[in-house]
């Protein structure tokens, strides 16, 4: 559609996907009301933002689904994406940052479509402990939360990969998995010869958390094209966040997952930004509420100085963290470690017994071959 959507860094609006359909348990559906409760708009407005709620979809449950058992809920999920939608979009076309508090991670999905109205290519940044590439014919649990990747590259359930009239949502060499350490032997099988650029926890760790950031949108083509931000907080060591469904040992650091978000935040190009994963009933007396609303307002805060010393002239630019734009370098000068092993999915949303690679080529790694 040919509309100009005009950017106001200073505006954001709150959208809530209040579904836990796609999970293994309920719970996930009263994120964005436990978000708000807790104070998220007084945070974002105290940062400096005009803050502009455009309420939540209807609550879509997980519940037993003994009829789709290979993709468990799937009607009631598409209902919630169908919902979802045409809020996006209007989000999106109004030209504020939509923060989309979501239950479930399927909810990009309708998220990257609403970006999609507007702009022809969109890449994905997808920050997730589980590479979420099962489909119904690997997945164990049948949990739809566990194929959100393949979802979008138009590889899962049908009634889903249909969600968008003309799959893929968003092509692999535009997708950057990051942070992952939980990966199933069919997703290893997969990517081993998948074009979808791979970022490890032990990359992110061993790298420096905003280097490998800043390779991420450099290899999705981010200072080019509008990108999604999604952002499950199981990413985050269990010790340091533990009120998600999944959480564990390993993972990213707080500070780690801290300082890739400024810099994904940050980006001019951002076009949304999808919060999923916390589930307030494991987390009676809000410490993990207040915890993810400091996150977030401490890195879209970045987003908002720097957008304000851009604005302001050349001579104010310099007081903008360099560290925090998208690396001009090749990718060779920021070469991906070497990981030694990826854990097994033990811990994943399919909970199969998973297996390990000792390491995973990267089928992509000629960026220019797939501009």
């Amino acid at each position: 559609m040919a509309v100009k959507v005009t950017r106001q860094t200073n505006k954001i609006v709150l959208l809530g996907s209040a579904t836990s359909a796609a999970a293994l348990r309920a719970g996930h559906e009263r994120a964005p009301a436990a978000l708000r409760a807790a104070g998220i708009a007084d945070r974002l407005k105290g940062a400096g933002f005009q803050v502009a709620d455009h309420g939540d979809t209807a609550t879509y449950l997980s519940q037993p689904d003994d009829e789709h058992p290979r993709a468990r809920n799937v009607s009631a999920i598409l209902k919630s994406l169908n919902d979802l939608r045409p809020r996006a979009e209007v989000a999106v076309k109004s030209g504020a940052l939509p923060l989309i508090l979501s239950g479930d991670c399927i909810s990009v999905l309708a998220v990257i479509a609403g970006a999609r109205r507007y702009f022809r290519n969109v890449s994905l940044i997808y920050v997730d402990r589980d590479g979420d590439l099962n489909v119904p014919a690997t997945t164990p649990s049948g949990c739809v939360d566990g194929m959100v990747i393949s979802q979008v590259i138009g590889r899962g359930a049908p009634e889903l990969v249909r969600f968008w009239g003309e799959p893929p949502l968003v092509r692999e060499p535009d997708i950057a998995l990051f942070g992952f350490e939980r990966l199933d032997a069919p997703e290893i099988q997969y990517l081993a010869a998948s074009p979808l650029r791979r970022h490890a926890s032990l990359e992110v760790s061993t790298v420096g958390a905003a280097a490998a950031a800043r390779l991420a949108l450099e290899r999705v083509h981010a200072a080019r094209h509008e990108f999604v931000l999604h952002f499950d907080v199981d990413v985050i060591n269990g010790e340091e966040f533990p009120w998600t469904n999944l959480p564990g040992a390993g993972g990213l650091s707080l500070n780690e997952v801290r300082d890739a978000l400024r810099v994904f935040a940050s980006q001019p190009n951002l076009a949304a930004f999808v919060v999923a994963g916390y589930n307030p009933e494991l987390d009676a007396d809000g410490q993990g509420a207040r915890k993810l609303i400091d996150l977030l307002a401490e890195v879209l805060a970045m987003r908002l100085e720097i957008s304000t010393a851009a604005a302001a002239g050349p001579g104010d630019q310099a007081a903008a963290p360099a560290a925090l734009s998208v690396a001009s370098a090749s990718s060779s000068e920021i070469a991906p470690a070497t990981s030694a092993e990826i854990p097994s999915a033990a811990g994943s949303d399919d909970q199969s017994a998973g297996a390990s690679a000792t390491e995973l080529p990267d089928a992509s790694e000629s960026d220019a071959s797939q501009s």
